[in-house]
Protein backbone atom coordinates (compact mmCIF):
# COMPACT_ATOMS: atom_id res chain seq x y z
CA UNK A 1 0.00 0.00 0.00
CA UNK A 2 1.51 3.34 -0.78
CA UNK A 3 2.05 5.88 2.36
CA UNK A 4 -0.97 8.07 1.21
CA UNK A 5 -3.09 5.55 1.00
CA UNK A 6 -2.57 3.98 4.48
CA UNK A 7 -2.70 7.76 5.51
CA UNK A 8 -6.15 7.86 3.77
CA UNK A 9 -7.93 4.67 5.53
CA UNK A 10 -10.63 5.45 8.05
CA UNK A 11 -11.92 2.51 10.80
CA UNK A 12 -14.17 1.17 8.41
CA UNK A 13 -11.71 0.38 5.48
CA UNK A 14 -10.35 -2.40 7.91
CA UNK A 15 -11.94 -5.79 7.75
CA UNK A 16 -10.89 -7.80 10.58
CA UNK A 17 -13.38 -10.40 10.39
CA UNK A 18 -12.63 -10.80 6.45
CA UNK A 19 -8.38 -9.88 7.22
CA UNK A 20 -9.05 -7.30 3.86
CA UNK A 21 -8.68 -3.53 3.87
CA UNK A 22 -10.66 -1.50 1.08
CA UNK A 23 -8.11 1.12 -0.17
CA UNK A 24 -10.21 4.26 -1.67
CA UNK A 25 -9.06 7.22 -3.62
CA UNK A 26 -5.79 5.33 -4.81
CA UNK A 27 -3.04 7.15 -7.62
CA UNK A 28 -5.71 5.93 -10.07
CA UNK A 29 -9.16 6.76 -8.91
CA UNK A 30 -10.07 3.01 -8.13
CA UNK A 31 -10.57 1.66 -5.09
CA UNK A 32 -9.32 -1.98 -4.43
CA UNK A 33 -9.50 -5.09 -1.66
CA UNK A 34 -6.15 -5.66 -0.09
CA UNK A 35 -5.89 -8.98 1.73
CA UNK A 36 -4.14 -8.86 4.83
CA UNK A 37 -2.32 -11.79 6.49
CA UNK A 38 -2.92 -13.20 10.20
CA UNK A 39 0.21 -11.65 11.98
CA UNK A 40 -0.85 -7.84 10.32
CA UNK A 41 -4.05 -8.91 11.35
CA UNK A 42 -3.38 -9.45 14.99
CA UNK A 43 -1.94 -6.30 15.00
CA UNK A 44 -4.62 -4.11 13.45
CA UNK A 45 -6.83 -5.98 16.01
CA UNK A 46 -5.02 -4.75 18.95
CA UNK A 47 -3.87 -1.22 17.27
CA UNK A 48 -7.62 -0.90 16.47
CA UNK A 49 -8.88 -1.79 20.27
CA UNK A 50 -6.54 1.41 21.19
CA UNK A 51 -7.49 3.46 18.45
CA UNK A 52 -11.19 2.86 19.54
CA UNK A 53 -10.24 4.14 22.81
CA UNK A 54 -9.60 7.95 21.54
CA UNK A 55 -12.06 10.17 19.81
CA UNK A 56 -13.92 9.32 16.98
CA UNK A 57 -15.13 12.04 15.76
CA UNK A 58 -16.94 10.48 12.65
CA UNK A 59 -17.57 7.49 13.63
CA UNK A 60 -16.55 4.58 11.85
CA UNK A 61 -15.53 6.60 9.06
CA UNK A 62 -12.48 8.65 11.79
CA UNK A 63 -8.86 8.10 10.18
CA UNK A 64 -7.85 4.55 11.51
CA UNK A 65 -4.04 6.59 12.05
CA UNK A 66 -4.35 9.73 14.21
CA UNK A 67 -2.58 11.31 17.24
CA UNK A 68 -3.94 11.16 20.91
CA UNK A 69 -5.87 14.21 19.86
CA UNK A 70 -7.33 12.15 17.15
CA UNK A 71 -5.76 14.52 14.14
CA UNK A 72 -4.97 12.81 11.23
CA UNK A 73 -1.15 11.63 10.93
CA UNK A 74 0.82 13.68 8.47
CA UNK A 75 2.37 11.97 5.09
CA UNK A 76 5.84 14.15 6.13
CA UNK A 77 5.55 13.30 9.87
CA UNK A 78 5.04 9.79 9.28
CA UNK A 79 8.45 10.04 6.53
CA UNK A 80 10.66 11.71 9.14
CA UNK A 81 9.51 8.67 11.93
CA UNK A 82 10.90 6.43 9.29
CA UNK A 83 14.10 8.26 8.99
CA UNK A 84 14.23 8.67 12.86
CA UNK A 85 13.71 4.83 13.11
CA UNK A 86 15.80 4.05 10.07
CA UNK A 87 18.91 5.64 11.93
CA UNK A 88 18.06 4.23 14.91
CA UNK A 89 18.35 0.51 13.88
CA UNK A 90 21.82 1.80 12.36
CA UNK A 91 20.07 1.49 8.68
CA UNK A 92 22.57 3.81 6.60
CA UNK A 93 23.17 3.87 2.59
CA UNK A 94 23.88 0.98 1.23
CA UNK A 95 26.98 0.63 -1.06
CA UNK A 96 26.49 1.75 -4.33
CA UNK A 97 23.70 3.46 -3.51
CA UNK A 98 22.97 7.12 -3.92
CA UNK A 99 20.99 7.42 -0.71
CA UNK A 100 19.69 5.26 2.20
CA UNK A 101 16.57 3.51 2.20
CA UNK A 102 12.98 5.66 2.23
CA UNK A 103 9.79 4.43 3.21
CA UNK A 104 8.64 3.85 -0.45
CA UNK A 105 10.85 1.62 -1.20
CA UNK A 106 9.85 -1.15 1.25
CA UNK A 107 6.63 -1.48 -1.19
CA UNK A 108 9.64 -2.56 -4.15
CA UNK A 109 11.34 -4.96 -1.36
CA UNK A 110 8.06 -6.47 -1.16
CA UNK A 111 7.20 -6.80 -4.45
CA UNK A 112 10.59 -9.01 -5.16
CA UNK A 113 9.88 -10.80 -2.16
CA UNK A 114 6.60 -11.37 -3.72
CA UNK A 115 8.05 -12.73 -7.10
CA UNK A 116 10.95 -14.63 -5.38
CA UNK A 117 8.78 -17.02 -3.28
CA UNK A 118 6.67 -17.64 -6.65
CA UNK A 119 9.67 -18.62 -8.29
CA UNK A 120 10.73 -20.72 -5.11
CA UNK A 121 7.49 -22.30 -4.88
CA UNK A 122 7.08 -23.52 -8.47
CA UNK A 123 4.39 -21.10 -9.56
CA UNK A 124 4.03 -19.44 -12.83
CA UNK A 125 5.55 -16.07 -12.37
CA UNK A 126 4.28 -14.89 -15.68
CA UNK A 127 0.81 -16.11 -15.02
CA UNK A 128 1.09 -14.14 -11.62
CA UNK A 129 2.47 -10.91 -12.50
CA UNK A 130 -0.69 -9.38 -13.47
CA UNK A 131 -2.11 -10.13 -9.93
CA UNK A 132 1.03 -8.35 -7.93
CA UNK A 133 0.14 -5.31 -10.23
CA UNK A 134 -3.46 -5.38 -9.37
CA UNK A 135 -2.13 -5.98 -5.70
CA UNK A 136 0.28 -3.00 -5.90
CA UNK A 137 -2.89 -0.70 -7.36
CA UNK A 138 -0.89 -0.31 -10.60
CA UNK A 139 -2.77 -0.03 -13.88
CA UNK A 140 -0.90 -2.15 -15.80
CA UNK A 141 2.44 -4.19 -15.43
CA UNK A 142 4.43 -1.53 -16.86
CA UNK A 143 4.17 -0.28 -13.90
CA UNK A 144 5.34 -3.10 -11.69
CA UNK A 145 8.31 -3.57 -13.52
CA UNK A 146 10.14 -0.82 -12.46
CA UNK A 147 9.39 -2.66 -8.90
CA UNK A 148 10.97 -5.53 -9.90
CA UNK A 149 14.79 -4.24 -9.63
CA UNK A 150 17.09 -7.40 -9.99
CA UNK A 151 18.34 -8.57 -7.04
CA UNK A 152 21.09 -11.33 -6.24
CA UNK A 153 18.20 -13.49 -4.76
CA UNK A 154 15.86 -12.43 -7.44
CA UNK A 155 18.03 -13.52 -9.89
CA UNK A 156 19.33 -16.70 -9.02
CA UNK A 157 15.89 -17.89 -8.12
CA UNK A 158 14.96 -17.18 -11.96
CA UNK A 159 18.08 -18.77 -13.23
CA UNK A 160 17.09 -21.59 -11.35
CA UNK A 161 13.85 -21.66 -12.83
CA UNK A 162 15.53 -21.28 -16.15
CA UNK A 163 18.03 -24.05 -15.85
CA UNK A 164 15.13 -26.50 -15.50
CA UNK A 165 12.91 -25.54 -17.92
CA UNK A 166 16.05 -25.95 -20.05
CA UNK A 167 17.05 -29.41 -19.07
CA UNK A 168 12.92 -30.53 -19.58
CA UNK A 169 13.55 -32.93 -23.04
CA UNK A 170 11.17 -31.11 -25.59
CA UNK A 171 9.98 -27.56 -25.48
CA UNK A 172 8.30 -27.29 -28.59
CA UNK A 173 5.90 -29.80 -27.86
Amino acid sequence: MRIGEALRLVLQDVDLTDQVITVRDTKFFKTRLVPIGPKLNQELVEYVERRRRLPLPRGKGSPLFTTRGSLPWHYVRVISWFQHVRRAAGISCPVGEPRPPRLHDIRHTAAVHRVIAWYRSGQEVQRLLPQLATYLGHIDIRSTQRYLQMTPDLLQAASERFALYAMEADHEG
